[in-house]
């Protein structure tokens, strides 16, 4: 796997300040955890673009902090809610010897027989399993078949993921991933005129009756 290495300096500028650090074209940030005080950081926006636009939460990156690099995980990215940049991204130091507790995404990949042959749906009710593992055995991500959901019903469960002995699975073996369910029946324009028609008579046999009392 590709080493993904973001290179920072340690940033005295904090609050309000910067908002003029980012105009040019800096990346604030913080690192924590392990072995280390909480370091607020500057990192260049374009580079850390590149690094995380496809990291996933479960990569591991590396902060090349003035020289010494620091294995890390991202914990929360800050954007822009208009423009969708990247405002500040936290990243916790990890132990490379110790299992930790994250999150890693689940993907789905291949064709349902049963979506063609019984005009089935496939529901994704997990998008994510949180795992314990060594930081360097977290997967990207779970990649899950589902070219073997044939019919109605079928489903693939947390027990079915394919999942390599170095890492714990902390779901419940149970819970389903993904099923294919049946397609909701189409409601006919007469059933929706029907509906909408239905209060309106309720409510006028209740002012009738309004004015029967009086």
């Amino acid at each position: 796997m590709e080493k993904l290495v973001i290179q920072a300096t340690r940033r005295s500028v904090t609050g309000k300040k910067v908002g003029a650090l980012r105009r040019d074209g800096k990346l604030p940030g913080i690192l924590y955890g392990y072995q280390i005080d909480s370091t607020p950081i500057l990192m260049e926006l374009r580079e850390a673009n590149r690094v995380l636009a496809h990291a996933s939460s479960s990569q591991l990156i590396t902060i090349n902090l003035d020289g010494k690099e620091f294995a890390t995980l991202v914990r929360e990215k800050q954007r822009d809610f208009i423009k969708g940049t990247l405002l500040h991204v936290d990243f916790q130091v990890v132990s490379l010897t110790e299992k930790i507790r994250t999150s890693v995404g689940i993907e789905l990949s291949g064709t349902s027989p049963a979506v063609k042959d019984f005009n089935g749906v496939i529901v994704q009710e997990l998008d994510e399993v949180e795992v314990e593992a060594l930081p360097q055995d977290l997967p990207d991500k779970f990649v899950v078949d589902i070219s073997g959901l044939a019919k109605i019903g079928d489903a693939v469960f947390v027990r079915d993921l394919n999942v390599p002995s170095s890492i714990e699975i902390l779901n419940e073996p149970d819970e389903v991933v993904v099923i294919v369910t049946g397609a909701a029946p189409e409601i006919s324009e007469e059933e929706v005129s029907e509906e909408i028609s239905e209060p309106e008579v309720i409510e006028r046999g209740k002012k009738e009756e309004e004015e029967i009392e009086d």
